[in-house]
């Protein structure tokens, strides 16, 4: 057994049959297989023994064309000073509302009678951070 086993013949897992079956799968959907024979090729890929017979399932493939590049993400503020604290200043006014509100509802129904809504004196100081947002304040640039 000093003799080399060439790469072709070596045994293949489930491993890499499934990836071989991936490949076929992404085949069919970009159009370069029909149903019909990636059917009988994955009969063929679950039916292979060696690298050899697994690669004999798709050498006339082309490589699959690389994926995408994912999209740009959309961020609302910039990456500076300004739009750090936008984003903090931001945040804390939402919390803040957010409890207020929620606070404001507990007290309603606890009353049985809508209490003053007191959380309208909030209103003032998310229009000033819209103001600052507005003219530029925090902003990404385009």
């Amino acid at each position: 057994m000093d003799e080399l086993v060439r790469t072709e013949e070596l045994r293949v897992s489930d491993v890499e049959r499934r990836t071989v079956q991936d490949r076929l799968h992404r085949a069919v959907g970009t159009g370069q297989l029909d149903l019909h024979e990636f059917d009988e090729r994955v009969q063929a890929v679950w039916a292979a023994r060696t690298r050899g017979e697994l690669d004999r399932v798709t050498r006339d493939l082309p490589e699959p064309p690389p994926p995408p590049p994912p999209a740009p993400r959309h961020r609302v503020f910039s990456d500076t000073g300004g739009g750090t604290a936008m984003r903090v200043l931001t945040t804390v006014w939402a919390s803040v509302v957010a409890v207020n509100v929620v606070v404001w509802l507990l007290v309603s129904l606890g009353n049985g009678d809508p209490a003053y809504p007191w959380f309208v004196w909030l209103a003032p100081s998310g229009a000033v951070l819209a103001v600052l947002y507005a003219t530029g304040i925090g902003r990404p640039r385009r």
